[in-house]
């Protein structure tokens, strides 16, 4: 039978079961012949490199994807790790500067109690509640009153001397006046030739004057100045300030010696009060504003 030009021997072919039947037996003998002499084995290789790049194709988005994913999660980690790392910074920032503080204070407190084992004078240890906000006036507010001894009038010092005095008490607080402050006027001396003046605050900022200076005064800078005792108030012989410059006004004839206090109430917490008798000057004021209500 002759069909477009070929011969066929057979009117029909195989059947669909007999090819299954076919082609299974031969995939059953190549996996035979594979697996005992491995003489596929060149032409599985062949078809690999054949298909790889296909296979890289398939597996682009995925990688893509991974890697986008491992990116952000890196880069959430590394965010996650400088806020850690920030917060350890401050956290450890701040217990330096606390140490650095306490150590400050610690080394205070020893020159205080160094001050009061080497002072003839009782004295009442004191810390700094607050400066209260104004700027005319230059105070400090401790956290002892009346109910510890301290009274209006007794002196405030720390390791570098005089500070300032009390001038209000309730109970359980006090407020000093320093150094500085207009309220504030000390009986000094010239430690180099025992030259008594008085000390005024409240002019120059952060300063101490002594005013009223007459041409003939022996006092130059560098002068220390020391409490003269004079009054009772202030013990003879505490630093005070020492001289920065004298001023000349040839118009009135007097001078002004600016100086720089030897305290220091900026910078510490913790101060003496000085427990002196006041009594005496308290009575003296009252006899005073007595004898003035009766003129």
């Amino acid at each position: 039978m002759q069909e477009n030009g070929t011969i066929r021997l057979f009117k029909r072919g195989p059947t669909a079961e007999l090819r299954l039947v076919i082609l299974v037996l031969i995939a059953l003998s190549l996996l035979i012949v594979d697996s005992r002499w491995r003489s596929l084995e060149p032409a599985r290789q062949a078809v690999s490199v054949a298909l790889y790049p296909f296979q890289r194709l398939m597996f682009a988005p995925r990688d893509v994807v991974e890697r986008i994913n491992d990116w952000t999660d890196a880069a959430a980690s590394a965010r996650t790790e400088k806020e850690a790392l920030q917060r350890q910074r401050i956290e450890l920032a701040q217990i330096s500067t606390h140490a650095a503080q306490l150590a400050a204070e610690n080394q205070q407190l020893r020159r205080l109690l160094n001050v009061a084992d080497t002072g003839t004078q009782p004295a009442i240890a004191v810390q700094v509640l607050y400066e209260p906000p104004n700027a005319f006036s230059h105070h400090l507010v401790f956290n002892k009153g009346t109910s510890s001894g301290i009274l209006p009038g007794m002196p405030v010092i720390d390791e570098g001397g005089i500070v300032g005095q009390i001038v209000r008490v309730t109970p359980f607080t006090s407020e000093a006046a320093l150094l500085t402050d207009d309220q504030v006027a000390i009986p000094v001396q010239v430690l180099r030739n025992g030259l008594r003046l008085i000390a005024f605050g409240g002019n120059v900022s952060g300063k101490v004057e002594v005013r009223y200076l007459t041409a003939d005064v022996d006092i130059e800078a560098d002068d220390t100045l020391v409490t003269s005792g004079i009054g009772g108030l202030f013990p003879a012989g505490l630093p005070v300030a020492r001289i920065e410059r004298v001023e000349r006004d040839a118009a009135s004839g007097f001078g002004v010696a600016v100086a720089s206090p030897l305290s220091h109430p900026e910078r510490y917490r913790h101060f003496l009060v000085l427990r002196v008798d006041v009594a005496p000057q308290a009575s003296t004021s009252e006899d005073h504003l007595d004898g003035t209500q009766s003129e």
